[in-house]
């Protein structure tokens, strides 16, 4: 079954935690991003992470060092998975792929980014992203739903390879995409609506179809 991923960019911890609880039947995991973990601080991962598991959306793109140390605060903070920038290299994905098998966890490396921006540079390299992701150890990818040409691209060299799908719903990414994907993250479509729990709900059924 297609996964439903609710990208949780709020800000306030309280507010997290509400709407978590009332989706929580209908997505899989929870991706926070350092908007909800800078603003609630990092135990936020840890209230979540018992509702449902938990991405950590830090977009590791660091030296080895650093970014095993941030990888590592993920996952001590009961993170299941953690997302790096694939055009980091080869040296800065393994070190990170090595801190995720401590602990069990697994490691997503952004190919492009889903706004337009991420055509600029990373759709030039984005399949060798890839390439450099599968060596290291990676678990999957985050690819765009609003460039689904590039999408069909990545999966094919993705080979069996996990895909998620961020950019349904406000950015207007093509819901096309879970043909491609293993599942979709949605944020201010669900979070930001009048009423989440059936935002998610009707995404869930749209997922089973």
């Amino acid at each position: 079954m297609k996964q439903l991923i609710l990208a949780l960019d709020v800000m306030d911890g309280e507010k997290a935690m509400e709407i978590a609880k009332k989706v929580a039947e209908h997505v899989d995991r929870i991706k926070v991003n350092y908007p909800l973990v800078l603003s609630a601080g990092v135990g936020i991962m840890k209230r979540l992470s018992e509702i449902k598991p938990v991405i950590a959306d830090f977009k590791i793109a660091d030296v080895p060092y650093t970014s095993s140390l941030i990888a590592r605060i993920a996952f001590e903070n009961s993170a299941e998975s953690v997302i790096v920038h694939g055009f980091v290299g080869s040296d800065t994905l393994r070190e990170v792929c090595r801190v995720a098998e401590e602990f069990g966890g697994k490691v997503y490396a952004v190919t492009e980014l889903s706004s337009p921006g991420g055509e600029e540079f990373m759709s030039a390299v984005s399949l060798k992203i890839v390439e450099k992701a599968k060596e290291a150890g990676c678990h999957g990818l985050i690819a765009p739903s609003t460039r689904i040409e590039r999408l069909r691209e990545i999966r094919k060299a993705a080979g069996d390879m996990e895909i998620l799908c961020p950019g349904i719903g406000a950015q207007k990414g093509s819901i096309e995409a879970v043909k491609y994907a293993d599942g979709i993250i949605v944020g201010r479509g669900i979070y930001a609506s009048g009423n989440p729990a059936e935002e998610a709900r009707k995404l869930r059924r749209v997922l089973k179809i």
